[in-house]
């Protein structure tokens, strides 16, 4: 064989695993972008539940209380188990912006999701009128959701700095 054809054949295998490779990134990319709203809007509603949990707490009607609690576990679950698998799945392919994103908000919702608990541990002791044990679990949850505000600000903090990143 002729080395010119050789080169010329090496030449294009390598082109196409280039190419490969970056319609590879754009479309794992593109899915972790399609995934971002999903997972945010998990975390709004797992929000709005949670205060109305609370509120419901608040005015002693236990059994919706702790339904909107259940509502809000699951979608800060929901949203948790997604930014796993998306940082499991394409860990590689993220830059450093998405990877602190990531990070910052699954930490976000591990603290949302005990503050869950602790709400959850509250309606039960206030239901069977143990005020002291109810209020200290309330109080706990929240603390934990306190704690969590520092994450939400960091990510969308990140969000606001990289807009080109978040479409």
């Amino acid at each position: 064989m002729n080395i010119k054809y050789i080169k010329l054949i090496i030449f294009v295998v390598v082109l196409l695993l280039i190419s490969a490779a970056v319609v590879f990134i754009e479309s794992s990319l593109d899915n972790i972008n399609e995934s971002m709203p999903a997972i945010s809007d998990g975390i709004v509603q797992g929000d709005k539940d949670y205060n109305e949990s609370v509120e419901l707490l608040n005015s002693r009607d236990f059994e919706q209380s702790r339904e909107k609690a259940i509502s809000a576990g699951d979608n800060y679950n929901n949203s948790l188990q997604k930014l796993e698998g998306i940082r499991e799945k394409y860990d590689k392919d993220l830059n450093e912006v998405h990877k602190d994103y990531i990070d910052t908000t699954i930490n976000e919702l591990k603290l949302k999701l005990k503050a869950v608990d602790e709400l959850k541990e509250a309606i039960y002791y206030l239901e069977i009128y143990y005020n002291y044990t109810g209020s200290t679990h309330g109080t706990e949850a929240n603390d934990l959701m306190y704690s969590s505000l520092k994450y939400q600000n960091e990510r969308n903090e990140i969000v606001q700095e990289n807009p080109d990143l978040f479409t």
